[in-house]
């Protein structure tokens, strides 16, 4: 009966919902387009974010996430390489480049970047490569480290560049996007990573980004990708100056690009963090609103099929909360990051896999440990 308590079955499990409790947050209407597989609008993800009560919205992004993966949740034994942080890009939020020949500007070569795959304390299932957009650095050295790779670790996807960093190899090389893509696919790249992405709203993207791949070009990358075979990852930087309509228009217009072309696997959202930043940000962000904007995500994405609680920028204790909210994955082992933790992130470098276990379980949900396109281990 209607404004009454009622059970839902998902994946086994029976909750019971309060149909008053949810009209009484103002969220009625939604729960009832969730229930029946509707699409959210705009307007529908303006209303979450307006909503006060925080323990509702999670409750929201939680049934779609048990209705899609249960009590799972993923984790990959993967490896992080930041080859570089020398970049022409010079965006205003960055905290992890650097000019060439300013202080604590590095760059690895191919032996450093083997030395270090080598050195990780598991087998990676996962090799995450992304870096800054260097000047010199040519499209052949990683044409030839990603064969080295492929040879010593036959077992692992290499998961590699950022759609920013393929349009700039493009660029130096003076070939096409979709050339530099099929060229880096025959060395053994299969995924690409998400990052990049920021905030598409132009005037917000010029103003903390202007040098960088527009979104435009950005999802056309994706989109490229995707139809070559690629499977990939999107981002949201969130927590800067973007505003909330910002927030939503990103999401939309990430899902209608998972419509045309289909191939993303998860989506990260990325808290901005000020640490080394020269963004002057007026409003801080607030674990509050992390936890809002996971949760909104689950619900507006609806084809795509994973949402991260990427520890490194949340922390491992939010990371854990934020399984509540709608994420269903949790990274990795990941062993060295520098992007992060170069913008202040205080989480640990590494973790192992009976950590993730150990943390995972202690949320209540069931780890599963996957590969890079999660499938289950």
């Amino acid at each position: 009966m209607a404004g009454y308590d009622f059970y839902l079955r998902l994946n086994k499990g029976e909750y019971m919902i309060s149909k008053n409790y949810f009209n009484n947050a103002g969220l009625g209407s939604i729960l009832d387009k969730i229930l029946a597989g509707d699409r959210l609008s705009i307007e529908d993800g303006h209303t979450l974010f307006e909503c006060k009560d925080l323990t509702a919205l999670g409750t929201l992004a939680s049934i779609v996430r048990r209705k899609m993966h249960g009590s799972k949740t993923f984790y990959v034994l993967n490896r992080h390489i930041n080859y570089t942080n020398i970049c022409i890009n010079g965006c205003l939020f960055c905290a992890y480049a650097r000019e060439r020949g300013e202080q604590g500007a590095f760059q690895l070569s191919k032996e450093d970047i083997m030395e270090k795959l080598r050195s990780a304390p598991v087998a990676p299932r996962e090799i995450h490569v992304v870096g800054g957009c260097h000047p010199d650095i040519p499209l052949s050295f990683f044409e030839e480290t990603f064969v080295s790779i492929k040879s010593e670790f036959p077992q692992a996807v290499i998961k590699s560049f950022t759609a920013v960093e393929i349009a700039h190899f493009a660029k130096i090389e003076g070939i096409s996007t979709i050339e530099t893509l099929e060229r880096l696919r025959k060395a053994g790249a299969e995924m690409l990573p998400g990052g990049g992405a920021e905030i598409f709203a132009p005037e917000t993207r010029r103003k903390i980004c202007p040098k960088k791949l527009d979104a435009d070009n950005w999802l056309r990358v994706h989109g490229e990708a995707h139809k070559l075979g690629y499977s990939t990852n999107c981002t949201m930087l969130f927590g800067h100056i973007e505003s909330i309509a910002d927030r939503l228009d990103h999401l939309d217009r990430l899902r209608k690009q998972q419509d045309e072309t289909g191939g993303f696997n998860c989506f990260i959202p990325l808290p901005f963090l000020t640490e080394n930043s020269r963004l002057e940000i007026e409003h801080p962000l607030t674990g509050i609103d992390e936890l809002k904007t996971i949760a909104i995500s689950r619900l507006m994405l609806d084809n795509i099929p994973h949402i991260k609680a990427y520890w490194v920028m949340l922390g491992v204790k939010q990371a854990q909360t934020a399984l509540h909210f709608g994420a269903d994955d949790f990274d990795g082992t990941v062993v060295e990051e520098k992007i992060g933790h170069m913008a202040g992130a205080s989480s640990d470098q590494a973790l192992t896999r009976s950590e993730l276990e150990e943390m995972i379980r202690g949320c209540g949900f069931t780890p599963v440990e996957r590969d890079a396109a999660f499938n289950e281990v």
